[in-house]
């Protein structure tokens, strides 16, 4: 592995922005420094003027891989990964066939080691009857438990109460929960069919999947891990609701119920329906413009912990259909730092908090090995941006295999420049070196008695 020598950046790392170099050997960074011009390495990266940051960690996206591959698969999705900055990512379970047993979720690690750009994880799917199977993780070479409450794509929805309370009562991993209550959206739904018939209007998604649903869900698996102190992350935070139900108080290490905000429920609104229709129409659903901002608030204020996208490419045809038709979910791994970066250009985040919402505390949250930092001995996951380039997203530099963006037509203002990924330069300026694969996620823990 060719050794690399990163000069003259501004380095965002542990809540400061420092000007230093960064040598890495080995896969590993070996020194970070004011100078390091002494050391020889294979390869030099004049840095001056940039950002690096530490690789970006999406603990929650769809890869679609196997069984969906018509959609995206995991070497097309790593790559536009890898494109917008991330390193490593944590895939879902609700493929085909669905990873709810050890063997499952085997096949999708060894179609990643020979595909995937990125780093991986993959989360094990629950059913209604796999809590033996739920047992026999092993919390160091599996990120998490992936609950589904509310139906979705692939439907792989735990509705049995004595079900998800054994889980939660005997789960020692981390919990992920895709938190909506069925039984509301199924009234609520009802409720518009008799009004239009099939042809809801999409501006009606979030009053169907709605405000109430989303709290009444979240609030009920915060409250079985209470009970059980149970390791609980409630993904995709939707309204502003559900921000009060987390504890801002206790640092990150310390607690035992997290939550995850995504990139299209602090960027879009409803009002969004009327020119993006079915493009942004995800599950939960992207609800109020004060929705929206109390999100972001609860970002910045530490009630919800990390960032993600929860990345779900469908093909145009299919989201072209009618809203009963059209499934929920759409691409975003390719501009989810450009994304949030726009918003530090707007004075709504600082660099320092970006890097801790979507690098460190992902890994502090899932406790991934020796990644998430920018610190000597750690693995060489780093992302280069320059965040005075503009450039407009269009058909041609999408490269989601799905070939469509809900930001299609935004002009953002900054570009990733290079993407390295456990040592290797992945991404440099739009070309992409593909000589050697992502690795596996570890994790630095046991269970929990």
């Amino acid at each position: 592995m060719k050794s690399i020598l990163i000069t003259g950046a501004n380095i965002v790392n542990e809540g400061k922005i420092t000007r230093s170099d960064i040598l890495i050997k080995d896969g590993l960074i070996y020194n970070v420094g004011r100078d390091l011009s002494e050391f020889e390495a294979d390869m030099t990266i004049d840095a001056s003027g940039k950002y690096i940051f530490p690789g970006l960690i999406d603990d929650q996206v769809h890869f679609r891989e196997p069984g969906l591959t018509h959609k995206a698969d995991i070497y097309t999705e790593s790559k536009a990964a890898v494109a917008g900055g991330i390193t490593s990512y944590m895939e879902m379970p609700n493929t085909v066939p669905q990873a709810v047993t050890l063997e499952l979720l085997e096949d999708k690690f060894k179609i990643a080691s020979e595909k995937s750009l990125a780093n991986y994880s993959f989360f094990f799917g629950a059913t209604n009857d796999n809590i033996e199977e739920i047992l026999k993780v092993d919390p160091e070479n599996v990120c998490g438990i992936k609950v589904f409450q509310g139906s979705s794509t692939g439907n792989m929805l735990v509705d049995n109460p004595k079900s998800l309370d054994r889980i939660f009562a005997e789960c020692k991993m981390i919990i992920a929960t895709h938190s909506e209550n069925d039984e509301i959206i199924k009234a609520n739904l009802e409720k518009y069919q008799a009004e239009f018939g099939d042809d809801i209007p999409v501006k009606y998604h979030p009053k169907i999947r709605s405000a109430q649903a989303c709290y009444d869900a979240s609030k009920k698996v915060v409250d079985l891990a209470r009970k059980y102190g149970s390791r609980l992350h409630v993904l995709h935070i939707s309204t502003g609701k559900e921000v009060g139900l987390f504890d801002n108080r206790l640092p990150l290490e310390e607690k035992r119920i997290t939550a995850e905000a995504c990139i299209h429920h602090m960027w879009f609104s409803e009002e969004d329906y009327d020119k993006k229709g079915n493009f942004i129409k995800w599950n939960p659903a992207v609800k109020s413009a004060d929705d929206r901002d109390k999100i972001l608030e609860g970002v910045l204020d530490g009630h919800i912990d990390v960032i993600a996208t929860d990345h779900a490419p469908h093909t145009i045809e299919e989201k072209s259909k009618t809203y009963l038709s059209a499934p929920s979910g759409g691409p975003l791994v390719q501009h989810s730092l450009v994304a949030m970066l726009d918003l530090y250009h707007q004075g709504k985040i600082r660099l320092e908090q970006i890097a801790e919402k979507m690098c460190h505390n992902p890994a502090i949250l899932f406790e991934i090995d020796k990644r998430g930092y920018i610190r000597p001995g750690y693995h060489a996951d780093l992302v280069i941006a320059d965040l005075d380039s503009p450039w407009t997203v269009a058909k041609e530099n999408i490269l989601s295999k799905c070939g469509w963006s809900p930001f299609e037509g935004h002009t953002f203002k900054s570009k990733v420049t290079h993407t390295v990924v456990s040592g290797h330069l992945a991404f440099e300026n739009g070309t992409f070196h593909e000589e050697q694969k992502g690795q596996r996620l570890k994790f630095s823990r046991k269970l929990q008695d």
